[in-house]
């Protein structure tokens, strides 16, 4: 069962819907939560209201032990929001600490660079972070997707939504 986690608003669509519907036809238990079980507002690069969704649980109701792995979509302000909610950066700790899965897009990233999550990792993410991410103490590469396995745990980035076909056949790989 994968955990798809979003802020409230400023969500990249296609960043949430795409893994979403991926997962969910291959077969996949794919669950949408925010801080809410409630409505969640989708943007198109960051400035054009696009599909409202309804997450499926409420942030406090997620049981980590539950998933095989996390996926942190991106969206300036969903990941703006996503990093200064403390219940989310534990969860995101508590997927590394039991060596599960995290695959983030774009800005989702800013939340593994506030969990303190990036020292020996290397990641990609949407280019304005690359200083984030350096000075967390990862690696910034400009790559479609990237796998990193350091530190117990595998951690899948890339750097936008062009990227999901890669981003999604990369969450497979490390499933099976």
């Amino acid at each position: 069962m994968i955990l798809v986690l979003t802020a409230q608003t400023g969500v990249e669509r296609d960043e949430l819907l795409v893994p979403l519907k991926h997962f969910r036809e291959a077969g996949v238990k794919a669950v949408h939560a925010a801080p809410e079980a409630d409505t969640v507002q989708t943007f198109l690069h960051d400035t054009d209201k696009d599909a409202v969704v309804t997450a499926d649980i409420a942030l406090s109701d997620v049981n980590a032990a539950e998933y095989d792995a996390i996926i942190i979509p991106g969206g300036t302000v969903n990941a703006d929001k996503l990093r200064g909610n403390d219940d989310a950066v534990e969860l995101v700790k508590s997927f590394a600490e039991s060596g599960k899965p995290i695959a983030s897009i774009c800005h989702g990233p800013w939340i593994l660079v506030e969990a303190n999550l990036l020292t020996g990792k290397k990641a990609t993410s949407y280019k304005t972070l690359r200083t984030d991410i350096t000075n967390a103490g990862g690696e910034w590469v400009d790559e479609p997707v990237v796998r990193s396995t350091e530190n117990g745990w595998t951690l899948i980035t890339s750097r936008n939504p062009g990227d999901l076909d890669d981003f999604c056949a990369a969450i497979d790989e490390a499933l099976s």
